[in-house]
């Protein structure tokens, strides 16, 4: 059973940058393609970002040119690099992974992270 543990969120003020990452245990990690979703109060779920088992990437158009996806294979972690940072970016950050597609909507995915408070003030 695979399990994701993100990491790395909090506060940052307007045009600021935080990185926040996915730690993956439990299964074999270059088996998997990660995704990336934020849920915002009172507001669904939505994608952000994928990347593929060989590093192909993916971008919601919000956060295109300012989010960066990576994967390390080596420390089993995916990150999300994210820059100009904007209050409408405030939301829990969640990692899914799946076996067969990249994770790009909220429905079907095998496996999730409990999320990751990311605040940005204005």
């Amino acid at each position: 059973q695979v399990q994701l543990v993100e990491s790395g969120g909090g506060l940052v003020q307007a045009g600021g940058s935080l990185r926040v990452s996915c730690a993956a245990s439990g299964g074999t990690f270059k088996d998997l393609a990660f995704g990336w979703f934020r849920q915002a109060p009172g507001k669904e779920r939505e994608y952000v970002s994928g990347i593929s088992w060989s590093g192909s990437t993916w971008y919601a158009d919000s956060v295109k040119g300012r989010f960066t996806i990576s994967r390390d294979n080596a420390k089993n972690t995916v990150s999300l690099q994210m820059n100009r940072l904007q209050p409408e970016d405030t939301a829990v950050y969640y990692c899914a992974a799946d076996r067969y597609r990249v994770p790009n909507q909220v429905e079907g995915n095998d496996y999730w992270g409990q999320g990751t408070q990311v605040t940005v003030s204005s």
